[in-house]
């Protein structure tokens, strides 16, 4: 199915006036304190984020899977449902495949229907976490570096096969996340498994085409809980750096352990011109995958607030690529992907309200008081009324949740797809 803008445009004038009030009042406010409230608005219209393909359906646990009605059973009604959320929100711009979950059977028919719902298609992602029907080599030891030469020749030769997918789909760069490790001590000798890990992602980067990007995740543990190749972003570093200058790190907020400091990571990462993306998510413990700002909403600021001064002073970085990365177990997916759209452009704006040189000038003059007041003013700003009015300048729904319930979406998905559809992926 298929939004009409009419009916967007007939939800938002029920609450028109009230968003009028809110945001002339904070736009008054915020013009008084010398910010742009219009340049504000367009970097937030400007700023779109991916939505994974595996995300469309219902999570699981380690244990289970608890299915919900209406979920997209092929790749076509994924793309659907990624326009669904576009036309409600006008920041989802974008679509991530996860190779072989979702490959097209019609790369035109594909490319057409992306099109026809404004949506383009984000980094590709490989699956070497996963042994697939008719594999020949087992990824039980792992993949890229395994000590199995038959097996890392497997895995690199997939890699290269989701390069050339995701080229016939106009994607841009590669997303490669290994559940590479050891789950023994011994069972690994570690620097074999780095150095077999770095020559396949050296073999994989020679067949990257010349305007693409590499994308390299880290997670310090799970599958394997001993050890795991790829662990902290020091490393990502490491293997992109002798990659080359079209390899970078990517940045997942659940892939971290309890307490590190995200924002730091990502301003040196920013620094060095070596931070490619961003997957989104929160956590309680850990890799929890859970909607973005639900759990640690200022840690999430204060990660913008970095990004928002690299992306302002580090013209060495590239720009960078957004994707939300959830499991949503108990949530309707639609309405959790949204809830996390909502968090991460609240986030931006906030950040766009630091004061950075009064920031800096603090920081200078070692005045920590200040500097904490500089950054909780901006944090406790309500800037739900910018959301909406960027919303509203592109289209889209003053209030997506509203709008998604007060249409019944989910139900015309079951109408259409009936209760019993499973979404292919996690």
């Amino acid at each position: 199915m298929k939004i009409k803008k009419e009916q967007i445009l007939d939800i938002n004038n029920a609450s028109m006036s009230s968003h009028k009030d809110n945001y002339n009042f904070l736009a008054n406010q915020l013009t008084n304190k010398g910010f742009n409230v219009k340049n504000i608005i367009s970097k937030l219209v400007e700023f779109q984020v991916a939505i994974p393909s595996w995300a469309l359906g219902a999570g699981g646990t380690r244990f289970g899977r608890f299915s919900f009605y209406g979920e997209p059973s092929n790749l076509e009604q994924k793309i659907e449902d990624v326009g669904l959320i576009h036309a409600l929100t006008q920041t989802a711009g974008a679509v991530s495949l996860h190779i072989p979950w979702d490959v097209p059977e019609d790369y035109r028919a594909i490319k057409e229907l992306a099109s026809s719902l404004d949506l383009k298609f984000d980094a590709v992602n490989s699956n070497t976490f996963q042994d697939q029907t008719n594999a020949k080599e087992s990824y039980k030891y792992g993949s890229l570096c395994n000590t199995s030469q038959a097996v890392r020749e497997q895995a690199i030769a997939h890699n290269l096969d989701v390069i050339n997918i995701g080229n016939q789909l106009g994607s841009k760069s590669l997303t490669v996340w290994l559940a590479d490790g050891s789950s023994f001590p011994g069972q690994n000798n570690f620097q074999t498994a780095f150095q077999n890990t770095q020559n396949s992602l050296n073999t994989i980067y020679k067949g990257l085409p010349d305007d693409w990007k590499m994308l390299i995740e880290y997670k310090p543990y799970e599958p394997n809980f001993y050890s795991t190749v790829i662990p902290d972003w020091g490393t990502s570093f490491m293997l992109a750096n002798e990659c080359g200058e079209k390899a970078f790190t990517l940045v997942d907020l659940g892939h971290h352990l309890p307490n590190s400091n995200i924002e730091q990571i990502v301003s040196i990462l920013m620094l060095k011109g070596k931070l490619g993306g961003f997957h989104f998510n929160d956590s309680k413990y850990g890799d929890d995958d859970l909607t973005a700002g639900s759990i640690k909403p200022y840690a999430l600021f204060l990660i913008f607030n970095e990004l928002v001064y690299g992306m302002e002073n580090n013209p060495q970085n590239p720009d960078l690529a957004w994707m939300i990365d959830a499991s949503h177990n108990i949530k309707d997916p639609l309405e959790d992907l949204i809830q996390s759209l909502e968090a991460i452009q609240e986030s931006y704006a906030k950040a766009l309200l630091v004061d950075q040189d009064a920031l800096k000038e603090a920081q200078q003059e070692g005045d920590v008081v200040k500097c904490q007041e500089i950054l909780q003013d901006a944090y406790k700003t309500d800037v739900r009324s910018l959301l909406e009015k960027a919303r509203l300048n592109a289209g889209a729904a003053i209030s997506p949740i509203k709008a998604y319930r007060k249409m019944r979406l989910r139900n015309h998905l079951i109408t259409e797809r009936g209760k019993h559809t499973i979404a292919t992926g996690l």
